[in-house]
């Protein structure tokens, strides 16, 4: 597995992009609107920040974090090759599972997410491209 993406929740992905693109020159490279959030992507060389802004009313985990949390990281994720074996393999180390199946994610790849009470208190996404 390597390094993917780092998922930022946000109220206002658009500034924030704007921010990163001069600061740091992450060129935006992928935007689409899924599951309730405005999601954005902006490209580093070795992965991408993900922007997550939840639509206006939208229900679901971002907003939750959001409110409970304010801005910030919400998920470090890790590409792999085969999500069905990266699942069994961390579920036989101990780690519990969030999603026991890969579900739909951004950018048409399958996702599922590790729970955090079991991974270091960092919600952790593993993304098959």
């Amino acid at each position: 597995m390597q390094f993917d993406h780092a998922g930022i929740a946000t109220d206002d992905a658009a500034p924030l992009a704007e921010l990163f693109a001069e600061a740091f020159g992450t060129p935006v490279v992928h935007e689409e609107t899924f599951d309730g959030l405005q999601v954005t992507f902006l490209e580093m060389d070795n992965g991408y920040f993900e922007l997550l802004e939840p639509l206006p009313d939208a229900d679901g985990a971002i907003p939750r974090y959001l409110d409970s949390n304010g801005p910030g990281i919400h998920h470090v994720a890790l590409e792999t090759d085969d999500i069905a074996a990266a699942l069994e393999t961390v579920s036989n180390c101990g780690i519990d599972l969030i999603d026991e199946e890969p579900r739909p994610g951004a950018w048409g790849h399958d996702v599922a997410f590790l729970h955090p009470k079991t991974t270091g208190g960092v919600l952790v996404e593993l993304v098959e491209h």
